[in-house]
């Protein structure tokens, strides 16, 4: 068994320092630009002609919360090759393993960090609109200048707990041949015939990787909650 583990080991870590981890961080990346655009957008207050993209962005919102993420994955990579329009797409949409499972991942973050965003932003009181209202500020300057600064740290603990999740959902990427930690797993379990060991050596590799963002997690709580606390105290 533990030259197994040992032969593997090697082999699971240099797959997650190549895959699983640029895919989790430029998926974050991307789904948190998303979802700062889409939460934005839809608290935006404008007329009647903008409701028509708020429209497609809540759309868009609903459709990757309302299904499951392997299917999002099967879509993007299996699917879009067949997505054929005579003139525009004459061969479909045909993407590399990885930068389908970056389109998914990010437009799937992007979706529900969007949430959080938006839950950010609204949880400020509105009396600070009104009171940068009253010194002549405009709302995009209010918006900038005070109420996103506030929203962010009020973000963060939800946010990180997306990209935690977000590292283990990158397993699902084994699915579109995507050649990350799990994937490698299976192949070494095919070889070896002993798919107990390499799954439960994966999922400790996962809960390493977890717990180092989790501790992580809990630093950035303390400097924001040490900021949210900070107006109070001067006052």
């Amino acid at each position: 068994m533990w030259e197994i583990i040992s032969s593997s080991l090697p082999q699971l870590i240099v797959a997650g320092i190549k895959f699983t981890i640029p895919l989790s961080l430029i998926s974050f990346a991307l789904g948190l630009v998303l979802a700062l655009i889409t939460a934005l957008v839809r608290i935006a207050q404008r007329g009647r002609a903008f409701a028509v993209i708020k429209g497609i962005f809540n759309f868009y919102v609903w459709l990757f919360r309302s299904t499951p993420l392997l299917v999002q994955l099967f879509i993007v990579y299996f699917g879009l090759p067949y997505l054929v329009i005579p003139g525009v797409l004459d061969h479909g949409i045909k993407l590399t393993p990885f930068i389908a499972g970056i389109i998914t991942f990010s437009l799937n973050t992007g979706a529900y960090a969007s949430e959080t965003i938006r839950a950010a932003i609204t949880s400020v009181p509105q009396g600070q609109w009104e009171a940068a209202s009253s010194i002549g500020m405009t709302r995009g300057q209010t918006l900038r200048r005070i109420i996103l600064p506030q929203a962010l740290y009020i973000s963060v603990p939800p946010l990180a707990n997306s990209f935690i999740s977000l590292v283990k959902d990158t397993s699902l990427a084994a699915s579109i041949t995507i050649v990350e930690m799990f994937e490698v797993s299976q192949q070494i379990a095919a070889e070896n015939y002993q798919p107990l060991i390499m799954y439960t050596l994966v999922a400790l590799i996962y809960a390493v990787f977890c717990s180092i963002l989790a501790i992580g997690q809990h630093y950035l709580e303390k400097k924001s909650n040490r900021h949210l606390s900070q107006p109070q105290g001067g006052e």
